[in-house]
């Protein structure tokens, strides 16, 4: 299934950003070989929560991939690694600047050997520019990208990440999609190349918005809640249960809104006249319409919404959203059957494509599953797979 089915892919990735990256190009198809180092990758250390002694966070990340477990630091496996990189499309890296040429994998090494390899590189800051040799977090990336000044609640309060590590993800996603831009080059022409983002690139393409108001204004704007920037009343109101998201982001919706509310007042108040008026007088607006909608309940607001065909919806906790029928109609909750944890649900594939559908229904892998099925493609013999496995060079589960 999936576009890049005959795509191989080697992630040689760990936590998070390259682990996306691999998990986004096997749900479309891509065989992706996930290799880990003899103690297995960090997530499976990322517990609680546990399914059977199985690391949640891991099976989340590396669902789709085959997995195969080398000691890189016995030649042997060092060996064996380049062999299989010799008939791979992709490999995935997301360690700090100089770690794979240490190892005699970097791209120029590399593509000595497979000329059309794409060598897709995620790091903190990248692989140019003053912090090209620096670690990174998604929490570093985050604050230096600009995006913590402009999350939380409001001036002068503590500086507030996105719950979420959106610079992982994001640059996960980014580079998946630079993957797919240098396969169709190299469809076309053989060739491979570098494929370099980062999480604090990542992290910066979060602030369109925010940097569209600095770069006009020469300010840098702040916090502002669930509120936008731009549009009012576009944010999360108080209903007498609980909260609604109301998204009222043009002259048309607003004054749907206002019919909708009941309140033909609030229409013909001058501060609320035009999307100007209303941002230039957003506290007030909040006001009025946290007052009327504090008097009925969040389900009665939705269905007279719903019915007016203004866009709003509930805020949701994530379990509520994994329930949630649209959730399920479009296929993001899946399932896999784990030899170890049984039945294990995770996030399905954000993109649906008509002709060459995606998804996977492989299981994360046990530490070294497959090494033995990946190391005789490779053309090992079964007796130097089991002396390599015997020497500790490889694990196998």
């Amino acid at each position: 299934m999936g576009p890049l089915v005959g795509c191989r892919v080697v992630e040689l990735a760990h936590v998070m950003a390259g682990p996306v990256c691999g998990l986004m190009l096997a749900d479309m198809g891509a065989d992706v070989i996930k290799l880990e180092k003899p103690n297995g990758d960090d997530t499976r250390r990322m517990v609680p929560p546990q399914i059977n002694g199985e690391s949640a966070a891991y099976m989340m990340m590396n669902r789709g991939k085959r997995g195969l477990a080398l000691d890189l630091k016995a030649p042997e496996a060092a060996d064996a690694l380049r062999r299989l990189l010799r008939g791979a499309d992709v490999v995935i890296e997301n360690y700090r600047a100089g770690t794979m040429e240490k190892l005699g994998l970097g791209y120029e090494s590399l593509r000595a050997e497979n000329p059309g390899l794409i060598y897709v590189s995620i790091s903190g800051f990248g692989r140019s520019g003053p912090y090209a040799d620096r670690g990174g977090f998604d929490l570093i990336a985050q604050g230096m990208s600009g995006l913590m000044s402009i999350t939380g609640e409001g001036t002068g309060r503590p500086p507030v990440k996105v719950g979420a590590p959106v610079s992982d993800i994001t640059a996960g996603i980014l580079a998946a999609m630079g993957v797919s831009a240098a396969y169709a080059h190299k469809l076309r022409t053989g060739q491979g190349q570098v494929v370099d983002t980062s999480l604090f690139e990542a992290a910066i393409t979060h602030t369109y918005w925010q940097s569209a108001i600095a770069f006009a204004t020469g300010e840098a704007p702040g916090p502002m809640g669930s509120a936008h920037p731009l549009n009012a009343p576009y944010q999360a109101f108080e209903t007498a249960d609980g909260w609604v998201n109301v998204g009222a982001a043009n002259q048309r919706n607003w004054e749907r809104l206002v019919a909708i509310l009941g309140a033909p007042g609030l229409a013909a108040d001058p501060r609320f006249a035009t999307n100007a008026e209303r941002m230039a007088h957003r506290v007030e607006l909040e006001a009025a319409l946290n007052a009327i909608l504090r008097t009925r309940p969040t389900a009665a607001w939705l269905a007279e919404f719903d019915a007016g065909g203004l866009p709003a919806g509930p805020v949701l906790d994530v379990r509520q959203m994994h329930a949630d029928p649209q959730t399920r109609a479009r296929d993001m909750v899946v399932a896999t059957d784990h030899p170890v944890a049984g039945r294990v649900e995770a996030i399905g594939l954000p993109v649906k494509f008509s002709a060459t559908p995606g998804g996977s229904t492989r299981p994360a892998p046990l530490l070294g599953q497959h090494t033995r099925e990946i190391l005789a493609e490779a053309g090992y013999a079964p007796a130097e797979i089991e002396a390599m496995i015997g020497s500790g060079a490889a694990i196998a589960a």
